[in-house]
């Protein structure tokens, strides 16, 4: 089969395609397929009631009042509805039939398919204390928890955030602007220390703390406080107490891969895919933040990123196709936090040296990090171009040494001619 050949379903009885999940990556595989020819039934299954939606503004933009629930809404119904795209929201999926290629439905319905993508996301982490589920404290991973959230924002005054990761990071900043009392609790010793670097974890430490948070770093959460099940405080080990009526959980994500599991597909920490989406079942691909890509040294890469749930997206739809699509770039994020855009560029992992270009103070600079010598990150704050220009040495597999990282008076673009 050719890139240009109209894709059709085999003639008589056909189930199409079948996508759990309604988040970026399920809408991705759904209006991939249209676009590459599919004509057959497409059904995009999601369990929250919602249209399929932005996430990254829930813990930004949304809680500030700067864009509205419906400019997160990422595609308009009769935009669905033209590409013939079935939207099954409010819908759970209880068990997968790989042998009938049956799908089951939390009301016991089924549905059968041709091809099926899993696009299960993942699920907030639960603080395992007694107030977990109290009025006052949240997490945030969906469109009900921001606008639990900001509601809560309207009346609360002391804002607990238990978790120095980007989303709660990324709260606090908006609590603060708001101007809230707020106290981030992290249990290491610096903020974001899972993705960043020391010099990267101390900026935005003076950032928050210039900005009036109080940041307690080495803070082990020991107890919630409250009466009639309502949040009043937050406890840590060493016998402090910070007073909260609200309080925001961000201590990380757990990947939704029961389905799969109990399907008997791979599971690693995430559902093992190829640079395709493809599982070891040839009717079933996996994209978002569910999957775990094995990679060509055999390890295994998780990642929660918009990019890696767009073109992991379009890679699965390729391969329920029976197309190679292999995604392979380098990963990239971003976080927002006062008046700070960071981006990131690569995985930081291993690293063995990191030099910075510009200006921490005037908070504009980019932290490049080495491992043997090879670039393998680059963190950008207030540096857009050179986030770009990263982005271009990472696709063309060019390098730079850590002395021309280091001086700004060095092209970069030099390198890309």
């Amino acid at each position: 089969m050719t890139e240009r050949e109209t894709v059709t379903t085999a003639h008589g009885d056909t189930s199409g395609m079948l996508i759990i999940g309604a988040g970026l990556a399920g809408l991705t595989v759904a209006e991939t397929l249209r676009a590459e020819g599919y004509t057959g039934p497409i059904t995009l299954i999601g369990d929250e009631v919602h249209a399929p939606y932005q996430r990254p503004p829930l813990s930004k933009a949304f809680l500030l009042s700067d864009t509205t629930e419906a400019q997160l809404m990422m595609r308009p119904a009769e935009i669905m509805a033209k590409k013939s795209i079935e939207l099954k929201l409010g819908a759970g999926v209880t068990a997968i039939d790989r042998a009938r290629k049956q799908v089951t439905l939390s009301d016991d319905s089924t549905l059968t398919y041709d091809g099926l993508a899993l696009c299960t996301g993942s699920r907030l982490r639960t603080l395992p204390l007694t107030g977990a589920d109290w009025r006052g404290v949240f997490g945030l991973r969906s469109l009900d928890d921001s606008k639990g959230i900001k509601d809560a924002l309207e009346t609360a005054q002391n804002v607990v955030i238990i978790g120095g990761g980007f989303i709660g990071l990324e709260v606090a900043a908006v609590a603060r602007k708001k101007g809230k009392k707020v106290t981030v609790l992290e249990a290491a010793d610096r903020l974001m220390a899972r993705v960043v670097a020391p010099l990267i974890s101390q900026f935005y430490l003076d950032l928050h703390t210039a900005n009036g948070v109080e940041v307690v770093l080495g803070a082990m959460v020991s107890e919630l406080v409250g009466h009639d099940n309502t949040i009043s405080a937050v406890k840590t080990k060493d016998g402090r107490e910070f007073a909260a009526d609200l309080a925001l959980v961000g201590i990380g994500v757990i990947p939704n891969t029961e389905l799969a599991e109990a399907a008997g597909l791979e599971v690693d920490g995430g559902i093992v895919v190829d640079v395709c989406g493809r599982t070891a079942d040839p009717t079933i691909v996996s994209a978002g933040d569910c999957t775990a890509l094995r990679m060509d040294n055999g390890s295994l890469r998780r990642l929660e990123s918009v990019q890696n749930a767009l073109e992991q997206g379009k890679s699965a739809a390729a391969g329920l196709l029976g197309r190679e699509r292999p995604f392979n770039a380098a990963p990239w994020f971003w976080s927002d936090q006062y008046d700070v855009k960071l981006q990131m560029l690569g995985l930081t992992a291993g690293f063995d040296n990191v030099v910075t270009r510009g200006d921490p103070g005037a908070k504009k600079f980019s932290a490049y990090y080495f491992k043997n010598g090879n670039l393998i990150a680059i963190d950008s704050l207030n540096q857009a171009a050179e986030h770009m220009n990263g982005r271009k040495l990472f696709d063309k597999c060019i390098s730079l040494t850590p002395e021309q990282a280091a001086d700004t008076a060095f092209d970069l673009n030099s390198l890309l001619v």
